[in-house]
């Protein structure tokens, strides 16, 4: 039987990637010291890489699919095919950024300040081209960690790490001057792959789903019941994807009504709707949304 080959992101993604799949319907086991997790389904077999290393690896067929962050991509040049944006950080939904940093006190203001500097990161080829493209020449070097204590210690002039608010960088009594690359987990696939119809449906399958869990994570659906007399001015109040659900109640002069929400809203949607005469309001949890909306 063909089989689909998916690489998992290990490290810092990997716990949050093994939830995700598992809210859209796939078991991935892993085991100590195994890099090849166990799935629930035939037609996977699972790889745990570094994410560092994903891009080139779906390139040259060793994975079929897998998901990594758009940094790397972009590292790497990989020529990979994304597939869709998977955003699931726990502190941002806009992702995260590379940001360039220096100590307070540093004269450096801007990126053409960096010319004839020196500059530690992870992102080393990345780093170099941007730098080339805006005409500054510096010396860029790969950090293996700490990148920040470097600038901090005054061993480079500059750094360039990556953040999702800042906080870190701040308590360490540096300064960001600028934003370099925004990023963001995507799901990328080997062109081969994509072109062989069984893989391709297979792919498009995994994408649907993990996007349908995603877009629940941002939602719930609450019902409860109202009076007839009171339909119009209740509904009105309600947000949903098309319009929600009305039923009447058997014998009674009431209706049931449900509905999807944004989980931002519930707080204050669920006093407006008891103070507008909606009673028994329950609150599910949703496992997938999939929806045909742009």
């Amino acid at each position: 039987m063909p089989k689909l080959k998916l690489g998992i992101p290990k490290g810092s993604l990997e716990e949050a990637t093994l939830s995700l799949f598992d809210q859209a319907g796939w078991n991935i086991s892993t085991r100590s010291r195994n890099y090849f997790p166990s799935v629930n389904d035939s037609d996977l077999s699972c790889a745990l890489v570094r994410p560092q290393e994903m891009g080139p690896y779906i390139a040259q067929g060793t994975l079929d699919l897998g998901l990594t962050g758009l940094d790397w991509i972009v590292e790497t040049e990989a020529d990979v095919v994304p597939v869709c944006d998977l955003v699931y950080s726990k502190s941002s939904d806009a992702g995260a950024r590379w940001v360039l940093v220096v100590a307070q006190d540093s004269p450096i203001q801007s990126v053409a300040d960096l010319h004839g500097k020196k500059v530690a990161t992870e992102l080393v080829g990345f780093t170099r081209r941007y730098l080339a493209a805006q005409g500054v020449d510096a010396t860029v070097e790969f950090s293996w960690g700490a990148t920040e204590a470097k600038v901090v210690e005054g061993l480079v002039d500059a750094a360039v790490e990556i953040t999702e608010t800042g906080s870190t960088i701040r308590a360490h009594g540096l300064r960001i001057v600028c934003d370099l690359l925004h990023t963001h987990t995507q799901l990328i696939a080997n062109r081969a792959a994509l072109a062989d119809p069984w893989k391709k449906a297979k792919i498009d399958q995994i994408a649907l789903l993990l996007q349908a869990a995603l877009a629940a994570r941002h939602k719930v659906m609450l019902k409860m019941n109202i009076p007839n007399d009171r339909m119009e001015a209740i509904v009105s109040l309600l947000p949903s994807l098309h319009a929600p659900t009305v039923s009447p109640l058997y014998g009674s002069g009431w209706l049931a009504v449900e509905t999807v929400v944004d989980r931002s809203l519930v707080r204050t949607l669920i006093p407006t709707l008891v103070a507008a005469g909606a009673q028994g309001i329950l609150e599910y949890e949703l496992r997938k949304l999939v929806s045909t909306t742009p």
